[in-house]
């Protein structure tokens, strides 16, 4: 006979966000939070968990306004929280709605409107209920595109951004878990119809048997990263407000591995794009990186562009060695709403103990 599923008691959750101290004396989090019984468990535990620190939480209520019903669910939602003593303000996705790519559109939507609001609270922490099941798909997902290592090591526990820093406390946590929280505490949640839609590539794939999730992979990816911090801080040279500076010949001695990932997240900080380029582009990238010559022994330019960045070769006066100067294409000064932030901090996204919250 099976165990039912046990609630997540206080002392459980304070174990899963140690791994995200230190905190700040009087802990402010805000946690983003649909109606769901994932985000709702965590809203609960996280105003616990505050509170017995002398802090407190803000619900940030995305109303997408894709259905008819959504403003009165978000609504009903900041009701259910203010009974409870957690005060809650809703974010409207205001404008036309794309025709394609909605659900990608419609995240990457609600995660402006949630590091905004961030900004305008003066909040560090932005909390996120991912939890097992859905790394899990996520790692389907990434399998089935191919992904590298870090892409099959799935979400982040722990991401830097310019306004907040994003967790996801949940991540080892199974969703039955979640709904026996809510169960035992009498709360009732919000069934979004489009998770079951089957449109979309997540649904499609909760009607299938559950991908293993490597147990390893998050351990290696972490490990990946603080080299490729250690790389982003000894090599890149940056010069304000959107432009970095590379040695052509250290760059080239790295090795093809963590040259492209270090080139990936550079160039991802630099466009302000939510993910590095495609493998098959760093591919063709690195090999012109490492077969460029000196363009004045050449006789040509170097330069080429990158995901809506521009690479050039050149050699300053009085200094030999030739250097990579990437900057955004066309003269821009890179997306005002940037997910990852420049060097340093687009590269501690790795999710271990004591990472730093870096502007």
């Amino acid at each position: 006979m099976s165990r039912r599923p046990a609630a997540i008691g206080g002392d459980e959750f304070a174990a899963l966000m140690m791994a995200f101290g230190p905190f700040e004396a009087d802990p402010v989090l805000a946690v983003a939070v649909s109606g769901g019984r994932d985000s709702l468990c965590l809203v609960l535990l996280a105003q616990d968990w505050a509170a017995a620190r002398g802090g407190r939480t803000v619900a940030l209520i995305v109303d997408h306004g894709l259905r008819a019903e959504s403003a009165s669910e978000a609504a009903a939602t900041r009701d259910l929280l203010a009974g409870r003593g957690i005060a809650a303000e809703i974010l409207h996705w205001s404008g036309e709605k794309p025709a394609s790519r909605l659900q990608e559109e419609a995240r990457t939507a609600r995660y402006r409107l949630l590091f905004e609001a961030c900004r305008r609270h003066g909040i560090l922490h932005l909390l996120v209920a991912h939890h097992a099941a859905d790394q899990a798909e996520t790692v389907a997902m990434r399998m089935a595109r191919a992904s590298g290592p870090d892409g099959l090591a799935g979400m982040a526990a722990v991401v830097e951004h310019r306004q907040a820093r994003l967790l996801r406390p949940l991540l080892s946590v199974p969703r039955d878990r979640l709904t026996a929280t809510l169960r035992e505490r009498g709360i009732p949640w919000i069934e979004d119809p489009s998770n079951a839609d089957p449109r979309f590539e997540r649904a499609r794939l909760r009607a299938r048997p559950q991908v293993a999730l490597p147990q390893k992979s998050a351990a290696g990816r972490a490990a990946r990263e603080r080299i490729l911090a250690e790389d982003a801080v000894a090599m890149l040279e940056v010069e304000p407000p959107a432009t970095v500076v590379f040695d052509r010949a250290a760059f080239a001695c790295l090795g093809r591995p963590r040259a492209a990932r270090l080139l990936g997240r550079l160039i991802q900080a630099v466009a302000g794009r939510p993910h590095p380029p495609r493998r098959d582009r760093l591919d063709r990238a690195l090999v012109r990186l490492s077969r460029a010559a000196d363009r004045g022994k050449s006789g040509k330019s170097q330069d080429f562009t990158l995901s809506e960045c521009r690479l050039r070769l050149r050699q300053t006066r009085g200094d030999r060695r030739p250097r990579w100067i990437v900057t955004p294409e066309n003269g821009r000064k890179g997306r005002e709403s940037a997910d990852q932030p420049l060097v340093p901090a687009a590269f501690f996204a790795c999710g271990t103990h004591g990472t730093p919250h870096l502007e």
